[in-house]
């Protein structure tokens, strides 16, 4: 049995799909709320459902083969850095701690978000030395940074499971994001504008080396994250904090180009403010280094911008009923 924290969120959720296709025994671990989140699930058949408060006790009484730790607060707007150290660091150290006792493999989400600006590059260096230069933008990148300072150190005094791996993921998009809100993808944001038969609404740039619009990102389709999640839950000998991106950054417009062609709809573009809550902590550029991964062994090809937005607009138009 496996055990995914954080299931009903956005990779969780997609990753729990991939192994029901593939017939795993699969046990989640997350909350549910007042929210639609459940909708992420529909038609897996789960061996069990417990809380995060319970999750240790739980895992006492339970043969499980590794922990998938997705769950984390993910919002990169959020201001109460008590409760960020309490579900992002002080849980994450609890289920390494378990899974190093019992000798569990623990895979879990770290974020891009540690970079920052990337005044140190997107390297997924794992040196102590080079964590502590990285300076995040947000309390969430810096709770994710911090949890893989302390993971590199625990490595070094041997103290950790048979297998670990924090993954980097940088512009994830794809199906099942739904439930984000305003922390969505910028795809499934475009994606409801011209829907709507609105004119795209786009950032203005305060960068000198980007027009509007210009600003760009390794966007990556949450598919291929269930991929490297997946190539590393069955190669037990590569353990690390790896990147998982496509290596290639691209532009807002190419997000806008990607959608109109899909949609077959032709897009107006309005170039908008930038809010100042978002301006003083804006990347303009995000692009991830892939050599690591490649180099532990991962083979599999990326999917391209333009084929992840076709797909995933498929997904939308066929499920609208379920997932709008």
């Amino acid at each position: 049995m496996i055990l995914i924290t954080g299931a009903t969120g956005f990779i969780g959720s997609n990753y729990a799909h991939l192994l029901s296709n593939k017939g795993e025994e699969i046990a989640i671990c997350d909350w549910f709320g007042n929210h639609d989140k459940w909708k992420n699930l529909a038609g897996l058949n789960l061996a069990d459902i417990v809380d995060p408060e319970n999750v240790l006790g739980w895992l006492k009484h339970n043969k499980i083969s590794h922990i998938i730790h997705m769950g984390a607060v993910s919002t990169t707007t959020a201001t109460d850095v008590d409760y960020l150290l309490k579900q992002n660091f002080e849980l994450s150290k609890k289920l390494w701690y378990w899974c190093t006792e019992a000798r569990i493999r623990f895979i879990y989400a770290s974020s891009a978000a540690t970079y920052g600006a990337g005044e140190q590059g997107f390297t997924d260096d794992n040196s102590l030395d080079y964590l502590k230069k990285l300076r995040p933008l947000n309390a969430y990148g810096w709770s994710k940074n911090l949890f893989d300072m302390w993971a590199i150190t625990q490595v070094m005094k041997g103290n950790h499971p048979p297998q670990w791996a924090g993954l980097k993921f940088f512009n994830v998009y794809g199906p099942r994001e739904t439930h984000k809100g305003p922390q969505r993808s910028v795809a499934h944001q475009l994606f409801e504008q011209m829907k709507r038969g609105e004119s795209i609404k786009l950032f203005k740039s305060y960068h000198p080396d980007y027009p509007d619009g210009g600003q760009q990102r390794d966007f990556v389709f949450v598919d291929d994250c269930c991929e490297v999640i997946n190539w590393l839950s069955h190669t037990p000998s590569v353990s690390g904090i790896f990147n998982v991106g496509t290596g290639k950054a691209r532009s807002f417009f190419d997000i806008v180009t990607g959608l109109s062609n899909a949609m077959s709809q032709k897009a107006n573009i309005e170039f908008i403010e930038m809010p100042d809550q978002i301006k003083q902590h804006y990347q303009y550029f995000t692009q991830s280094d892939m050599t690591r991964l490649q180099s532990a062994g991962y083979k599999l090809s990326f999917t391209s911008l333009e084929q992840g937005i076709e797909t995933y607009v498929n997904f939308l138009e066929n499920n609208k009923d379920f997932y709008s």
